[in-house]
């Protein structure tokens, strides 16, 4: 399930139904057995430069943040549905993003909900050996997608 909320209803941001799609692909396999919930908000840039600051000491604004849910397992257990937890995604960090890498902002939209959602599910980066798996994954579900690798740099071979 996902609870969606465009803070930015001025931007474009892509349809609710594409981020239920992505969402869906992020955590088909998370769910263990129960139906996994998800929040994600899309944010300006002063309030991701907020919840930078508030949550990771870092005084910007950022493209994507998650927030996962820490719930004791016996709660969990008793709840028919998993909170994964939520994404704050900045708008237009986002756009400017894909602008400056050349890439579709759809793509990129896409790769930051794939990338939070990774994150909610204890996937990191905070070492070489857990970026390459993280970035595997991202590949492959984006790639599932019909979305090219977010990682290749961009050549005058292949724009």
């Amino acid at each position: 399930m996902l609870e969606f909320e465009n803070a930015c209803p001025d931007m474009p941001v892509p349809p609710e139904s594409a981020f239920a799609l992505w969402t869906a692909k992020a955590i088909a396999a998370a769910a263990a057995g129960k139906p996994v919930s998800v929040g994600i908000r899309i944010v300006d840039e002063e309030e991701s430069a907020q919840l930078n600051r508030d949550y990771r000491g870092k005084d910007y604004a950022t493209n994507v943040l998650s927030f996962g849910h820490e719930l004791p397992a016996m709660i969990l257990d008793a709840l028919d549905e998993l909170p994964l937890g939520d994404l704050a995604i900045c708008a237009p960090v986002v756009l400017r993003e894909a602008a400056e890498q050349g890439k579709s902002a759809d793509a990129h939209w896409a790769h930051m909900v794939i990338h939070g959602l990774l994150h909610l599910q204890g996937h990191d980066h905070e070492d070489d050996a857990q970026a390459e798996a993280m970035e595997a994954l991202e590949r492959s579900l984006l790639k599932d997608l019909g979305i090219a690798d977010p990682y290749q740099e961009k050549t005058q071979e292949n724009e």
